[in-house]
């Protein structure tokens, strides 16, 4: 089938069927972690970006072509997580910028070239030193290529075409660009997702709309679930009488719902279809499902009042004057972020290692603390360019993000963070902190490879520091013995050991023993963090 232009109704089922695309193949793209550390996240931190932007434009009614390219570019801006999604959520702003300048509702081949180098242009602005062997090369060499081949496209199948094939090409190349790439055997992850959406859109074009995989459970509500801990909070049972089942499209109709939920399950029986979904957008599925035909039966169960039952009704907070400092810290494990209220955060984001949160949670953090000046302590260095890109999307307070890009860094910062001293002054003495602490962390390998000339296996407990791994054991207390013995120098003063969820009580009895013996001068703290996947979390300064 060829397509000479995009209207309004394509684009959008293109960028739908990119989004399932990459949610279907998010795990493997997670898998491509150059670390062999079992929180590879960007498939799914790009998975979510997007599907952020796709679950706006299903609240958007427009036959504009300029207001649904808006409404997408806002959505994936709110719901972009990690560098990769932030990158992501600008290439679509670009694509954004590029088709506001139309004076149609529609795109042609020109056009469309002309959008997909204004993403490519916006997305290399968002970073302030890109690096090439990433999802940039990736954007950059597909558009260049593109460019010289337009003229022979008369289809805008062609040219996507033509594009996607460039990009494959481009991705396969990057670990001759990023020497860590090559080393650890993976292509750039964040390209890997890029082409799962190109591939998904050049899919639409040809006719082959997807269905989004769904491999949970389904959502049984009882008494012991935290109602803090579900994604979604309706669960909706409907079933239908089709209006005209000949031109019922079980697979459109299936995509659709798919971006607003989980669970997903129809069936269609003659004029009957039957549709479970769990959502937080029940009035969306209705509006939906009512497009197809007349409701028999809808069921709508609130998963959250079910769990809350059981539960002491909470006290809301009072609002509280707006304060003149506050401080917004990225944190997992419960005892790591207990700790770092008692030191002075206002406000902890649950995340880092294994979900990095979105521009939105900055952004309603930034609001729930009402503060002239914020300093955002971001724990992890995917996480500092959706604080930055919600630093600019807030107005009415001071905003710093301090690039501390573990918990051990911004731990140590705030030994130095004083209430009384301007946002310019906190920030400088914190960053100082940052410089001159020593981060180390243990974790295990999920495959085989070998980085920096340290062998690993799978399973191997791996010692990191400062982005470096240094040790790969098959023993746990192997492994901290090794790391504490490379990262305690003779002058070193503070450890402070952030204990796992993992580690038995008698192995916490031999940390302040251990460190003692490469150092008999320093203070040993050990706080129990209880943090999944990391076994230890150690600053030393």
């Amino acid at each position: 089938m060829s397509v000479v232009s995009i209207d309004v109704s394509l684009f959008r089922k293109m960028v739908t069927n990119g989004a399932i695309n990459l949610k279907n193949n998010h795990a493997e793209v997670d898998a491509l972690n150059v670390f062999p550390v079992p929180d590879g996240d960007t498939g799914t931190n790009m998975s979510m970006t997007v599907t952020s932007g796709i679950r706006e434009l299903e609240n958007c009614e427009t036959s504009s072509i300029i207001e649904e390219a808006k409404v997408l570019s806002r959505g994936c801006l709110m719901g972009a997580r990690g560098n990769s999604g932030v990158i992501l959520s600008q290439f679509f702003r670009g694509l954004y910028v590029g088709i506001k300048q139309l004076d149609h509702n529609y795109l042609n081949v020109q056009d469309l070239m002309a959008c997909l180098e204004s993403g490519c242009k916006i997305a290399y602005k968002a970073v302030m030193e890109p690096v090439e062997g990433t999802i940039l090369t990736v954007v950059r060499e597909s558009a260049e290529y593109a460019r010289t081949k337009v003229n022979e496209c008369k289809t805008i199948d062609e040219l996507l075409d033509v594009y996607l094939g460039k990009a494959k090409e481009s991705l396969a190349n990057t670990p001759n660009l990023l020497p860590v790439l090559k080393e650890a055997g993976v292509v750039d992850s964040g390209g890997a997702g890029f082409v799962k959406i190109i591939e998904g859109m050049v899919m639409a074009i040809k006719g082959e709309i997807l269905e989004a995989d769904d491999a949970q459970p389904k959502s049984e509500p009882v008494e012991e679930v935290n109602p803090q801990d579900l994604k979604y909070f309706y669960s909706m049972d409907i079933e239908l009488e089709l209006k005209k089942p000949e031109q019922f499209e079980i697979k459109e109709y299936k995509a659709a719902l798919s971006l607003v939920g989980e669970n997903l399950e129809v069936t269609e029986e003659g004029t009957l279809v039957k549709t479970h979904i769990n959502t937080n957008r029940p009035g969306r599925i209705l509006d939906i499902a009512q497009k197809q035909g007349e409701f028999n039966i809808i069921n709508v169960e609130n998963l959250r009042y079910t769990a809350l039952k059981a539960q002491e009704p909470e006290q809301k907070a009072e609002i509280s004057p707006r304060k003149q400092f506050a401080l917004i810290a990225v944190c997992f494990g419960d005892g790591i972020s207990q700790t770092f209220k008692e030191l002075g955060v206002d406000y902890v984001i649950e995340g880092g290692q294994t979900m990095n949160p979105s521009t939105e949670a900055f952004v309603e953090a930034l609001k729930a603390v009402n503060a002239e000046n914020v300093i955002i302590i971001p724990n992890n260095s995917n996480v500092i360019m959706a604080a930055n890109q919600a630093k600019n999307l807030v107005s009415g307070c001071n905003v710093e993000v301090l690039k501390a890009k573990t918990i051990a860094q911004g731990y140590v910062s705030l030994v130095n963070y004083n209430p009384e001293a301007s946002l310019e002054e906190n920030y400088e003495a914190m960053s100082e902190q940052v410089a001159n602490v020593t981060s180390g962390e243990i974790t295990y390998s999920v495959r085989d490879t070998e980085i920096g000339g340290v062998k690993i296996q799978s399973g191997d407990y791996m010692g990191i520091s400062n982005g470096e791994i240094l040790v790969s054991v098959k023993d746990k207390s192997d492994c901290l013995h090794d790391l504490l013995e490379k990262i305690i120098k003779e002058d070193s003063e503070i450890v402070t050991v952030f204990v796992g969820a993992d580690v038995t009580q008698e192995e916490k009895d031999t940390i302040e023993d251990l460190c003692l013996s490469f150092n008999s001068e320093i203070d040993v703290e050990i706080v129990d963090g209880k943090q999944e996947i990391y076994s230890y979390i150690i600053a030393v300064e």
